[in-house]
């Protein structure tokens, strides 16, 4: 059984046959998916598909490309999304120098709000970093280093080194892995995989962003996520059974889903 992680099912690449795509994914073994809210315009929709998919849940959050969007209607419905136990999490929110959209000082400040709401609400983060390495690394130890909480939330599409992805372990984080794990150029983050515990491991698409090897430059869709287990359990020598077992363990502890 697969639980993927982060999917935006919202996204327009899905608007033809989103319904049909959603209802197909319980032949491929996938149980749960999390939607990700990542502009101000994503909320509703998110939420809308929690709420009317019992296998889907939501994550609402302001990417940093877009936290220059944030006024007090979007807080106002995060805060109300996040009081519906169909959205588990505060994401995808972070640091993003390679696109620099927003200045470094922005989107660090709403980075800090927004893993401030989170922990008023008791709710892991999903966290974006992309180029942005030390920083993310900074303010996340500054808010959860000292005070430390249970499973405080995912590594989005983790692209670091295995040295900083033991930080974040150590912090309780778990490492968002998906279909660049089947690239051959992934070096790297084979290396994270071969060296982190499979219990800080979960499964996830960004669909349809980052189909894996042998669709990629397709739409992604959770049901390629057998690829990505397929790919975690050769590096581990393990078999793929564990490695979905594990991750789905994984995933239901970090977003308090555990029955």
């Amino acid at each position: 059984m697969i639980f993927d992680t982060h999917a935006h099912y919202d996204d327009k690449q899905f608007d033809s046959d989103r319904e049909a795509h959603l209802a197909s994914l319980s032949s491929s073994g996938v149980t749960a998916v999390v939607d990700v809210c990542a502009c101000t315009d994503s909320i509703a929709p998110v939420m809308k598909l929690a709420e009317t998919h019992p296998y889907v849940y939501a994550a609402v959050g302001i990417h940093p490309d877009e936290v220059g969007g944030i006024t007090p209607a979007v807080l106002k419905a995060m805060e109300t999304a996040l009081d519906s136990p169909r959205c588990v999490a505060v994401g995808e929110i972070g640091l993003d120098y390679y696109w620099d959209k927003e200045s470094h000082e922005v989107q660090a400040l709403w980075f800090r709000r927004q893993i401030e709401m989170a922990l008023a609400h008791e709710k892991p983060i999903i966290v974006h970093s992309r180029a942005a390495a030390e920083d993310t690394l900074r303010i996340i130890t500054a808010l959860y280093g000292s005070h430390p909480i249970p499973n405080p939330g995912i590594i989005h599409c983790y692209a670091y080194s295995t040295e900083m992805a033991r930080l974040y372990t150590a912090m309780g984080f778990c490492l968002g892995i998906g279909g660049v794990l089947t690239y051959q150029n992934s070096r790297k983050l084979k290396k994270v995989v071969k060296n982190i515990s499979l219990d800080y491991l979960v499964l996830e698409t960004d669909c349809p962003y980052l189909a894996p090897e042998p669709h990629r430059g397709s739409r992604n869709t959770s049901a390629y996520l057998g690829y990505v287990a397929e790919a975690i359990a050769a590096i581990k020598g393990i078999a793929r059974e564990e490695v979905e077992a594990a991750t789905l363990a994984n995933a239901r502890r970090v977003f308090r889903l555990e029955e």
